[in-house]
């Protein structure tokens, strides 16, 4: 039980420092309050909901990692190195692909509501 504790009190620290130090992780929450009402609307189903906002929160959990890998570099060394460059890049494209998978299931369920078709 005090490995569940201290576990929740690491993430929680975790969230508040990436809530006042990551604008992109600070827009991903605002886009999980807002996209929280709109997916129950636009979600005909408790499943068309769940994946609407588990898309949000795959891309809120890239940006974490990426963070991570981004402090890790900065914390091993901040001088120019290929392989560090290398390791952000990587961290970068796997939020912009979390951000595609995400854009085109929340576009389909747009065009599937308007449509009329279940999501």
């Amino acid at each position: 039980m005090e490995r569940l504790i201290n576990a929740t009190k690491n993430s929680i620290r975790a969230w508040r420092v990436l809530i006042r130090h990551e604008a992109a992780f600070r827009l991903e929450t605002i886009l999980l309050g807002v996209a929280l009402p709109v997916a129950y609307v636009i979600g005909t189903t408790w499943r068309g909901f769940a994946l609407l906002i588990g898309v949000i929160l795959f891309v809120m959990v890239v940006e974490v990692l990426n963070t991570a890998v981004e402090a890790a570099c900065d914390a091993f060394s901040r001088e120019f190195n290929t392989d560090i460059r290398l390791a952000k890049d990587c961290g970068s494209l796997a939020v912009a692909l979390s951000l595609v998978i995400a854009g085109g299931v929340w576009l389909l369920a747009l065009w599937e509501w308007i449509a009329g078709a279940p999501v």
